[in-house]
């Protein structure tokens, strides 16, 4: 058994060798609390819960850093704008977002560090970085020397050239327009921190490579983040912990956007989908399934139509899971190992969409012993399921998503009480071989949504495609 993952800085898929055996250590850039969270930002954070357990599954012992970085330029605007502290819009927002990790049924952190609370360990490594040679004090602020590191944007591939690096109003005094900040200087009005360079506050990327190296040590496994965070962020990161002594990340993985109309979903956009909202029209577990079953590095194009293609595709999963729990007459509990070929699959590079493809494939076999009136393998057939499902945060019988269906179980009694009486129409129809009675009752339900089955035990109904 070996993991596969596609390594950003090798530009190939590489096999995984973690750094001290049977545990693995993974920080992942999370969310900057200006505002309330989209599909898109949970997208990582549901990417990496996936990997997460699968490795906890291969019986890695997982350490998982999730930071939130709540002071920046943006948060300190929307302060401005909204006229309240910059704290309590950062607190806020970082409420927001855990409410919505936990919707979506992402495993908590290990660690989930705020960049305020970490000043002292910035200073430490600036102090160390001015030392060493790569960073220098100008007019307050603190800037990274981008020449001092040989090997600056290995990461992102470019030419020291031909670089644009960002900024932002106030960054005065850099001995080269390439070179990035680390610091801050105080502005009036503004929040800061002292330091031995006078008062100010954090940059972006500094606060990453501070709590990567609290939390994780001089070297770690795997640092994880969106595609868009390649350049700077992530390649800034890099120049400071290896400026600073640290060997940091070993394997680089980035997972791709979600789009609306091929832009990248963003508030600036305003195109945003915000995950409040969303929930109070799709069911979470079936976000869970839209966002987190495609390919982590395939770009996913919103749509409604997509949704609805999810919903289907997980009612027919549940569906199966139902009809065998009855004929079971109880739980079934998880297979202790899951098929190989989904194995096989998570293994390689956390092929997702494949594994999911076994997932439908047991579904189809075990409704084929069904019809079939055989118990034995139908249970089996539940078992594998449930396992492969656990992996993918999945599993309909999970209280995370049980609590769903308890919450419709009063409604689908009167719903079900209504369709039996239409249902009994219907078999009396057949019984006296009024075809074209039975066919459009059936019709009609379908048109409703609801999916009629017929089956040795008589027909049965389900949720189909809105």
């Amino acid at each position: 058994m070996t993991i596969r993952l596609y390594d950003t800085s090798a530009r190939q898929i590489r096999d995984f060798a973690p750094l001290t055996p049977g545990c693995v250590s993974i920080y992942l850039c999370g969310a900057t609390v200006q505002a309330a969270p989209h599909i898109g930002h949970v997208r990582s954070g549901l990417n990496f819960d996936i990997m997460r357990r699968w490795f906890a599954y291969r019986g890695y012992d997982v350490t998982f850093v999730r930071n939130v970085t709540d002071i920046d330029d943006k948060i300190i605007k929307k302060a401005a704008e909204q006229n309240r502290p910059w704290w309590s819009i950062g607190y806020e927002n970082e409420r927001a977002f855990n409410d919505a990790y936990a919707a979506l049924g992402c495993l908590p952190p290990t660690y989930e560090p705020r960049a305020t609370g970490h000043i002292t360990e910035m200073v430490e490594m600036m102090r160390g970085l001015i030392e060493r040679g790569h960073a220098y004090e100008a007019e307050g602020n603190v800037y990274f020397d981008v020449r001092s590191l040989p090997g600056y944007l290995s990461l992102s591939n470019q030419d020291l050239d031909d670089l644009r690096q960002p900024s932002e109003d106030g960054e005065t005094g850099k001995r080269d327009p390439r070179d990035f900040a680390m610091w801050k200087a105080a502005k009036p009005g503004e929040p800061s921190w002292e330091t031995p360079w006078g008062r100010g506050r954090p940059g972006w990327h500094l606060e990453c490579s501070a709590m990567a190296h609290k939390y994780l040590g001089e070297e770690f496994d795997v640092h994880g983040g969106g595609i868009d965070l390649i350049f700077p962020h992530h390649e800034n990161e890099i120049a400071q912990a290896k400026g600073f002594g640290d060997a940091f990340a070993r394997y680089w993985v980035h997972n791709a956007w979600v789009t609306m109309s091929g832009e990248k979903m963003s508030k600036s956009l305003g195109n945003s989908v915000l995950v409040s909202e969303m929930v109070k029209h799709w069911r979470p577990v079936v976000l869970r399934y839209y966002l987190g079953t495609p390919h982590y590095r395939s770009t996913i194009e919103y749509s409604e139509e997509s949704l609805r293609e999810a919903e289907s595709a997980y009612a027919r999963i549940e569906g199966f899971v139902q009809r065998v729990t009855e004929l079971a007459g109880h739980a079934v509990e998880p297979a202790a190992e899951v098929p190989p070929a989904f194995a096989e699959a998570m293994d390689d590079d956390l092929g997702v969409p494949q594994a999911l493809a076994i997932v439908h494939t047991t579904v189809r076999q075990g409704n084929s012993a069904l019809a079939a009136d055989d118990k034995e393998a139908a249970v089996g057939r539940l078992a594998e399921v449930r396992a492969m499902l656990g992996v993918l945060g999945l599993d309909p019988l999970d209280p995370q998503w049980a609590g769903e269906q308890e919450q419709g179980e009063d409604l689908r009694h009167v719903v079900d009480s209504l369709v039996r009486l239409v249902l009994d129409q219907r078999e009396s129809a057949r019984a006296r071989k009024d075809w074209a009675t039975a066919d459009a009752i059936r019709d009609q339900l379908g048109q409703s949504g609801l999916v009629i089955e017929d089956g040795p035990q008589g027909p049965r109904w389900s949720l189909g495609s809105r």
